[in-house]
């Protein structure tokens, strides 16, 4: 996997604990979703290059 996916995962699983488990209502949970976001958009436009 590239270091993008692992990015996105990441950053996805700490917004859905944020916003389920913990219930915060800030607006820095979000912060971490776009940037889930635009590193699984990095990801498509790079390409999926195999490892350097």
């Amino acid at each position: 996997m590239s270091i993008f996916t692992i990015l996105f995962i990441v950053l996805l699983v700490a917004w859905l604990l944020g916003w389920g488990v913990f219930h915060v209502a800030t607006g820095l949970i979000h912060i971490l979703l776009i940037v889930a976001v635009i590193a699984l958009i990095l990801h498509f436009v790079r390409g999926g290059r195999g490892p350097a």
